[in-house]
């Protein structure tokens, strides 16, 4: 494969992401809105170099699929012309608890928002904040070996792999 542009920190980077919709089977409009954030900022500021396309010679930037099958996290990672330059695929065994977890303190933290005092809402979203924290340190772990990232990346990675598990 024949260098994309000169590789630089800049071209290691997720220029657009897709969620599998065949994946999501149903999310509300607070849902709706965390994934569009989340892409939005992912897209702005991302760190991505996925290590085997990144030794075959393609540098970036890359468009993300992201997809469930079969348990595990699909994500096809192609360049901007859409050839796939590989699928990473990630066991999500270990994320079962945080993810249930997330959903759990994210409902709690949309009720208070409604109806709880500023307090309140700060001590849920403090909580929500530190289980978003541990599961993107996993999910860094998870993608070791496989591709080079940021904590703001993964963070936001896992933001949308919880969309993708949401069942209505």
């Amino acid at each position: 494969m024949v260098k994309q542009k000169p590789e630089s920190a800049a071209s290691y980077r997720i220029a657009h992401v897709a969620l599998d919709e065949e994946t999501i089977l149903w999310r509300n409009a607070d849902v709706e809105q965390e994934r569009r954030v989340a892409i939005f900022d992912l897209i702005e500021e991302n760190t991505f170099k996925p290590i085997r396309s990144a030794e075959r010679g393609a540098c970036g930037p890359y468009h993300l699929q992201l997809s469930v099958r079969d348990g595990r996290l699909v994500m096809d990672v192609s360049d901007t012309g859409e050839t796939l330059l590989e699928s990473l695929v990630i066991g999500l065994a270990r994320f079962r608890r945080p993810i249930r977890e997330y959903f759990a303190i994210c409902d709690s933290y949309y009720q208070a928002i409604r109806k709880a005092t500023p307090s309140e809402i700060e001590t849920i979203d403090m909580a929500r904040r530190g289980i978003h924290n541990n599961a993107a340190e996993l999910l860094m772990e998870r993608l070791e070996g496989k591709v080079e990232t940021d904590f703001a990346t993964s963070r936001r990675l896992f933001t949308l792999i919880c969309v993708l598990h949401i069942k209505g």
